[in-house]
């Protein structure tokens, strides 16, 4: 098996070839467009033969046509985190940064790592992470926007300023306006145009908001349903998974979540662990929210909490245990949702026990 790490930017890819050693065997640059990327197909084929693995650093917008291209192409594509791609460069013998050091140190980081998630071309979980992401962007735009307006009417009138959040509210925003209109002055006339851009990105957010969750009710109503989790965060989860059978395991789909604990112990310390500050961090904000939801409402997710800490673990470890098990829970209703969704089409993927 050969396996060909990439440096990927906007213009041009470099791909370097190792063995399972980890010894170079070539390198070559092509154009970060799809005749690119087949003639990359190629050069690797005529050189290496047809066992081949690429190994692609996770930037999922600089990488993902390339992604699409290599699995159009029938090729297999592990993604490699960056800090994995950044600790492997690290300890190389090689010194320096270049290209082809990077798309080296990549190669190698997947040799070591035989477990990384494979690449798969999901539409749905992209085309979620695309309206989720979108949505994102509108609500910080919103939030940076509402706090400049705050100032000006506080300026203006401090007993005219809405509490917070509260002009995410139509009522709200229509109280703000009715206050704002005679007022002369530039300091009003900047303060209602940008409550206009308020009222404006609060309507494409909720139109966003309507749209997800439409999607996310036909794609994953097994984890909608499931205690803590609304639309939103199910639409995350189902977004940064990118196909849930890229994970071999539900301890792989942990680990990629940074939800699986690694050691910290050392003499009498012995047994001890943490989270490891790695993974995902989009997936392991979602499991977190969802085990805060859970901590506060009756049920299970609370019970398993309380009893954790009745065993004597700190909060910190109490919580760290409870995501853990909400990470398998995850897996499984993502599982059983692509199974529900591809019924008929091929083999089911086994849940996790």
């Amino acid at each position: 098996m050969v396996v060909v790490g990439a440096d990927v930017h906007k213009r041009t890819h470099t791909f370097v070839a190792v063995d399972q050693a980890g010894r170079e065997l070539g390198h070559r640059t092509f154009d970060a467009i799809t005749p690119g990327h087949q003639a990359a197909v190629r050069w690797a084929r005529e050189r290496f033969g047809e066992d081949l693995v690429w190994a692609i650093e996770d930037c999922r917008h600089l990488s993902a046509r390339l992604e699409r291209d290599l699995l159009s192409a029938g090729q297999s594509v592990v993604r490699v985190p960056p800090k994995m791609m950044a600790e492997q460069r690290r300890i190389a013998r090689t010194r320096g940064k270049s290209d082809p050091i990077d798309a080296a140190a990549v190669a190698r980081a997947a040799l070591r790592e035989p477990t990384l998630p494979v690449a798969s071309h999901d539409e749905t979980s992209r085309e979620m992470k695309l309206l989720v992401d979108r949505r994102d962007d509108l609500v910080k735009h919103r939030t940076a926007t509402t706090n400049r307006l705050l100032w000006r009417v506080h300026e203006l009138d401090p007993a005219w300023a809405p509490k917070a959040r509260s002009l995410d509210l139509i009522k709200h925003q229509q109280i703000l306006a009715d206050r704002l209109a005679d007022v002369p002055g530039i300091l009003a006339e900047l303060a209602r145009d940008e409550l206009a851009d308020i009222v404006a990105l609060t309507a494409r957010i909720n139109s966003l908001e309507r749209r997800i969750a439409a999607l996310v009710a036909h794609a994953a109503p097994t984890l909608l349903a499931m205690p803590g989790v609304g639309a939103l965060t199910a639409a995350k989860l189902v977004g940064e998974a990118a196909g849930i059978t890229r994970f071999k395991s539900e301890a792989a789909f942990a680990r990629h979540s940074g939800i699986a604990p690694i050691p910290v112990w050392s003499g009498n310390t012995k047994g001890r662990v943490r989270l490891t500050r790695s993974g995902n961090r989009q997936l392991n904000a979602a499991i977190h929210r969802i085990a805060v939801t859970q901590i506060r409402l009756d049920g299970p997710g609370k019970t398993y909490y309380e009893k954790k800490k009745a065993e004597g673990m700190s909060t910190p470890e109490a919580l760290r245990c409870l995501k853990r098990r909400l990470a398998r829970i995850v897996f499984n209703h993502l599982t059983a949702d692509h199974n529900t969704a591809h019924a008929g089409l091929g083999t089911p993927i086994p849940t996790a026990a």
